[in-house]
This record gives structure tokens, C-alpha cells and sequence, in this order.
């Protein structure tokens, strides 16, 4: 395992991290859930990502048994919470938002859940324009001192918004947000290779990156039809199923193909050549990746060794397969 800097902080993460949205709760039970987390953890991943509303505080319910089951010393892992719509189906107005009041209880009740003492990072899950940015950051500054949190963060933050942040701890003398949870892939960079480009050395901005293989699709597992067991079949996840229908969604199942058949000439999957092109980014943190079985762990673990492979020649190639518009080909 390959660890590298959260950003300008001096915590080490592993390269490859786990995360629990969509399946913790929703497909796994705590041993299943353990069973994967093993995997991962022997293989030298050290943060496990999380947040109240993946299953309705479910997800981190179960992560919190599995490490108790675990057994694994505290020191040896990082565990993370994101705090934004709140743990309750239809949530009161005091049980979502980024208002101190539900901040604070959030950080609370993800302790509870996890079983730990404090969690490592807790990210604001997205912004709220109804809190003022003073009101957030003297409260992030305040569980920091109070141990109940060691880092805070974002996700899906304008870079404006995360400036804004730091200026106000600048002239508080609080605490800034250390990371920033963007989605990041192949076919979904923009905000992080463009908006964020001059944050990474101006302020040092770490980044825990989710959804490498874009909800699936850079498996290469949609290139031939929908699969029985995907994800898109799940209840609530019709919106990703009529994302991969569009236009745009042809276009890009048409580019998977190209670069399916490109991993196939490294002798490696689809998945890991995705998530070994998230890694060779060097403003990428850890790429955090999920999976519902032991084997799908290891697999994705074994990206790592592809990284070698992206030479300036295949980066090239990749690029130029993205830059392609192909005629969009129907999603059955």
C-alpha cells in the first residue's frame, strides 16, 4: 500500500480507501460488511468513510459493530462522518443542515454508531447557504478542540465556497477545512482538475475522492447490457439508471468500450485501470472505492500495480479516447 499526505496536514492515508455508501445497510449485514473491511485493512487501507445519511445512519451502525468485531486497534485506522441531510427519513428542520445545533448532535450520534471516541475526519456532505460560514467554521473549531473530531472538511464544495472558509478562519484565528470529497473519474473532471487546480497549492487541499468508476460504469460491466445484480436495479437508484440511458451516458458507455479494450492490451480490468488513473493524479489523497464482496476488494486493491503501467504513451491514449464524441450507442 502507497500512502500519501492528506493535503499540507501531516496525517498519512492510504492510497486506496473503503467506503460504505449503497451497500453497507442496503446489501451487506455486519458480517459481510466485516468480511470486506478485513480485506481491505490487510491490505493496508487505514480509512473507512461514512456519513448519516447512507441508510439512514444504518451504514454507520454497521461499520461501527464490524469494527467492534474487528478488534483492530484505534490508532491503526481512520474512520470518517459527513453531516448535512441528517440520519431520519423526512428530517425536522433541527436534524439536517449545517446549523451548530445539528452539527454537533451529528458528531454525536455518528460516534455512537461507529463505537469510537472521535472521528478522524467529518466532512460537511454539501454546503448549506443557510448557515453563515462563521457560524460552521467556530463549530468544526470547537468538536477539533473538544477531540471529538481530529479533521474537518467538505464535499462537493465550490472552490469559492472552501476559500471563503479558510479566509474566515484566517480572520478568527480558527481552524480550516484540511480535505475536500469531490467526485473524480475519467469521464468527471472538471471541478477537480479545474476549479480546485489552484487550491492544491494554495491552501494545501487534501482530497478523498468518491466514485472512481463513475456508479459502475468504468468497470466495463454495462458494455454488453445491464447485469442482474447491478446496482441501477436497486430501489432508489432509478436516477442512475436513466443517467446511463442518456445521450451523454451512450457516449460514454461508447468511450468505455475503447478503453476496455485498452486495459485488455495492459493485461488488467476496466476497474483497475480506472481507479490506477485516479492515482496517478498527485493532488489525489486516496481514492476511495466500495464494494459489496471480499473479491471485489482485493481486485480493486491490485490497481495499485497498474499505476506503472500509465506511462506518458497509455495517458495519451486515455486522453485521447476521453476527447472522442462516438456516435452514442443504445443502453439496453
Amino acid at each position: 500500500m502507497e500512502y500519501r499526505r492528506l493535503g499540507k496536514s501531516g496525517l498519512k492515508v492510504s492510497a486506496l480507501s473503503f467506503g460504505a455508501w449503497v451497500t453497507f445497510g442496503a446489501q451487506m449485514d455486519v458480517d459481510a460488511a466485516l468480511a470486506t473491511m478485513q480485506v481491505a485493512y490487510d491490505a493496508g487501507v487505514n480509512f473507512f468513510d461514512n456519513a448519516e445519511i447512507y441508510a439512514h445512519g444504518m451504514a454507520e451502525t454497521i461499520m461501527g459493530a464490524a469494527l467492534q468485531k474487528a478488534g483492530w486497534r484505534r490508532d491503526s485506522y481512520l474512520v470518517s462522518s459527513k453531516v448535512m441531510w441528517g440520519s431520519v427519513p423526512d428530517a425536522k428542520p433541527t436534524q439536517q443542515g449545517l446549523s451548530r445545533k445539528h452539527v454537533v448532535e451529528a458528531c454525536h450520534q455518528a460516534l455512537e454508531r461507529l463505537q469510537v471516541d472521535y472521528l478522524d475526519m467529518y466532512f460537511c456532505h454539501r454546503p448549506d447557504p443557510e448557515t453563515p460560514m462563521e457560524e460552521l467554521v467556530w463549530t468544526m473549531t470547537n468538536l477539533i478542540q473538544q477531540g471529538k473530531a481530529l479533521y474537518w472538511g467538505t464535499s462537493e464544495w465550490s472552490a469559492q465556497q472552501i476559500m471563503e472558509a479558510h479566509s474566515v478562519a484566517r480572520q478568527y484565528n480558527l481552524l480550516p477545512p484540511t480535505m475536500e470529497q469531490p467526485q473524480y473519474n475519467m469521464l468527471y473532471r472538471q471541478r477537480f482538475e479545474v476549479e480546485y487546480g489552484r487550491l492544491y497549492d494554495a491552501i494545501g487541499l487534501g482530497t478523498t475522492i468518491w466514485s472512481p468508476l463513475a456508479s459502475g460504469l468504468l468497470t466495463g460491466k454495462y458494455n454488453d447490457g445491464v447485469p442482474a445484480d447491478a446496482r441501477i436495479n436497486l430501489p432508489g437508484y432509478e436516477w442512475l439508471r436513466d443517467m446511463f440511458a442518456s445521450a451523454e451516458g451512450q457516449r460514454n458507455l461508447a468511450k468505455v468500450r475503447e478503453l476496455t479494450a485498452l486495459a485488455a492490451e495492459l493485461d488488467t480490468s476496466m476497474a483497475r485501470l480506472a481507479i490506477a488513473w485516479c492515482l496517478k493524479n498527485p493532488n489525489v489523497s486516496t481514492v476511495i472505492t466500495g464494494a459489496s464482496r471480499p473479491e471485489q476488494v482485493a481486485d480493486n486493491m491490485q490497481a495499485l500495480e497498474v499505476v506503472a503501467q500509465l506511462t506518458d504513451e497509455v495517458m495519451a491514449r486515455i486522453e485521447q479516447i476521453l476527447a472522442n464524441k462516438p456516435e452514442p450507442i443504445p443502453f439496453q
